[in-house]
């Protein structure tokens, strides 16, 4: 006999995990790129990439809260999956942007 227990994964969990995740990942990336933007312009940088990355980060987990707690551990992979998705493309395109030295 077979003691092993057996789960269901809840695929429609996944997907909006999936998709919650794409969202939330573009706006976070979005926001980034915006404060290393004005901080860039700026003489002492260092309050707005503070402010920016705390904000970011809040907003991250608390979306990745409300998503465990509304639609469970499921959902909540799926969005974390999306997110180191949405993260390797955006490290991705940042190492085939502006070559070094240039500005925009």
């Amino acid at each position: 006999m077979n003691d092993m227990a057996m789960f269901n994964i809840e695929w429609s969990a996944v997907l909006a995990g999936l998709g919650i995740g794409a969202v939330t990942s573009l706006l976070f990336f979005a926001g980034l790129g915006i404060g290393m933007r004005l901080a860039l312009r700026q003489e002492r940088p260092v309050l707005i990439l503070m402010l920016s990355s705390a904000v970011r980060i809040a907003a991250l987990l608390g979306i990745g809260w409300a998503v465990v707690t509304s639609l469970g551990a499921f959902a909540l992979a799926g969005f974390a999956l999306m997110f180191l998705v949405a993260r390797t493309i955006a490290v991705a395109l940042a190492r085939a942007g502006v070559p070094a030295g240039e500005t925009t």
